[in-house]
């Protein structure tokens, strides 16, 4: 199963991540929800990188 996370971008580029581990409804739910309440900002769901084999932490 992949996960997803919520991200913002504020008035000035700048990005931060909201919410990370989510499946894909709960993030969309989750940035509609900021969406909803009118700020400036801009919210997505973007899929999370998965590490392959042999790339990311060791897995001992």
């Amino acid at each position: 199963m992949s996960a997803f996370r919520v991200m913002r971008q504020d008035d000035n580029g700048n990005r931060f991540l909201v919410a990370a581990g989510l499946d894909r409804v709960a993030a969309e739910r989750l940035a509609a929800e900021f969406e909803a309440r009118g700020h400036k900002q801009l919210y997505w769901v973007e899929a999370e990188a998965t590490a392959v084999d042999g790339e990311g932490p060791d897995r001992t």
